[in-house]
């Protein structure tokens, strides 16, 4: 099963150096709700599921390979514009460290699926309202490419969702 878009990732590159662009993309990055949390999320459920559906454990294994390079190209984004690569979401003014108790650590396969399927409607929803707020054209064009793996996400899980 394919888990990502055959069109290429631009380029790492950035107009200007912007702590502010960098502490927005620091919430994709690496908050409760972000490119982190999701391969930690998808990781555990691959190893909790691998004894029940092999097929959907792979699966997320392979989903959680493609946030993985997700984080990397924001983290060099982040580097880009002049900032370090924390695992904080760094918005407000505030750090906010991330921590474990942002997974969920369920077991049941449906909940599993139901729980993927709001974590990829929710990423796509912070890329989008990124491309509002952001002013740099590289970026964009990263969190466009970004986007078109995540709505691959949300297919998948939607129609895991259908079949158990």
């Amino acid at each position: 099963m394919k888990v990502y878009s055959d069109i290429p990732y631009p380029k790492i590159q950035v107009v200007k150096k912007s702590k502010e662009t960098a502490n927005l993309l620091s919430h994709v990055y690496s908050s409760n709700e972000s490119e982190l949390t999701q391969i930690l999320l998808y990781v555990y459920q691959s190893m909790v599921l691998e004894n029940i559906n092999e097929e959907i454990a792979h699966t997320l294994l392979e989903i959680s390979k493609v946030e993985m390079h997700h984080l990397y190209l924001l983290g060099q984004t982040i580097k880009a514009l002049g900032s370090s690569p924390i695992y904080a979401d760094c918005n407000f003014n505030m750090k906010s460290y991330w921590n474990s108790d942002d997974v969920y650590y369920d077991t049941d396969l449906k909940t599993i699926l139901e729980i993927d399927i709001e974590s990829e409607k929710r990423a796509i929803h912070d890329y989008q309202m990124l491309l509002t707020v952001i002013d740099d054209c590289y970026i964009k064009n990263l969190i466009e490419r970004i986007i078109l793996d995540e709505q691959i996400h949300l297919q998948i899980f939607l129609e895991l969702l259908k079949i158990i």
